[in-house]
């Protein structure tokens, strides 16, 4: 059906080509068959340059559709694989995904409200949001670092779109993610937090938070790949991280020389954007909305270029 419609638009545009621009102002026009020269071009040969172009075009689009469905599939296939694995054996399986936030809220809200006692309204549901998607974000950097060292096997012996391994441990964490946004509900319900239509900007903080995991993770796998020590430095990165996040305790207790720092902090920013629109019913400002945006495009578009221009030197090292 594709080459069906190249060649016909080819064909449209040679008949417009011969009854428009070659013969404007001639009383008699050739059939289609006729062979036609102006300014030294042959009608016939440009409309055979045209199918050729056409078919050329059509070609690429459908090998191009059939690796996108063959990515799809391999895609899901791996991260219905990486749940299976993830919840074998287990009694509670997937509720895990639930209750691990919960649990580490109760344990840490006994902590902070009690021994360092922060005046936060709603300090539950304040702890939960960030917790749960600065673990969205750690779990999948994380993963998608070591994704490359770990399909080493497979990439040895099979062709394959190296990018999909970090992608799918970042869909995998994303899964995760949305399966603990339940218990991120049931805190609102237990504390009477109603949300309000502002609720519905959630789908672009997860788009964006998405890309910035997913750049960093290219980032990390492919120097990871040459640099084994990244993966001992990331997760001393990542505890440094999660305490210079305001996660657990507010942003009004940091001195002064802690704010510049905060503000270049982008998980800040994230972390702000998810109670906003939570736990404050509120719209996020203009400027959160670009910061998020730029972070995701901007960690995506470092991430992507640093992976392509090394994934065929993996290889050799993996």
């Amino acid at each position: 059906m594709i080459l069906d419609a190249a060649y016909a638009h080819a064909y449209a545009c040679y008949q417009a080509i011969v009854s428009n621009a070659y013969f404007k102002g001639n009383a008699s026009r050739p059939r289609s068959s006729d062979t036609v020269y102006r300014n030294g071009v042959n009608a016939d040969s440009l409309l055979e340059g045209l199918v050729q172009y056409a078919i050329k075009v059509a070609t690429s689009m459908a090998l191009c559709t059939k690796q996108v469905k063959r990515d799809w599939f391999i895609l899901r296939s791996l991260v219905s694989k990486d749940f299976k694995l993830k919840y074998r054996r287990s009694m509670l399986g997937v509720l895990w995904s639930v209750l691990n936030p919960l649990l580490m809220m109760i344990v840490l809200t006994a902590v902070f409200s009690t021994v360092f006692r922060f005046n936060i309204e709603n300090f539950p549901l304040y702890l939960i949001l960030g917790q749960t998607l600065f673990t969205f974000m750690s779990d999948a950097t994380s993963s998608a670092m070591s994704s490359i060292i770990d399909s080493a096997p497979l990439i040895k012996k099979i062709r394959i779109n190296k990018a999909l391994f970090p992608l799918e441990k970042v869909s995998f964490a994303l899964v995760n993610f949305m399966v603990s946004l339940i218990a991120v509900v049931a805190v609102m319900l237990f504390f009477k937090v109603v949300p309000t239509v502002n609720i519905l900007w959630l789908p672009f903080l997860l788009l964006t938070i998405f890309l910035f995991s997913l750049g960093v993770g290219l980032l990390l796998a492919a120097l990871s790949v040459f640099f084994r020590d990244v993966m001992h430095l990331w997760s001393v990165l990542l505890t440094a991280w999660t305490y210079a996040t305001p996660l657990f305790y507010p942003v009004e207790i940091l001195p002064e020389w802690a704010v510049p720092i905060m503000n270049a902090n982008p998980m800040y920013y994230y972390v702000s954007f998810f109670r906003e629109i939570a736990l404050y019913g509120s719209a996020p400002t203009l400027e959160q909305i670009a910061i998020c945006l730029l972070c995701g495009a901007g960690a995506l578009i470092v991430g992507f270029a640093v992976f392509k221009k090394q994934e065929k030197k993996f290889i050799l090292y993996v």
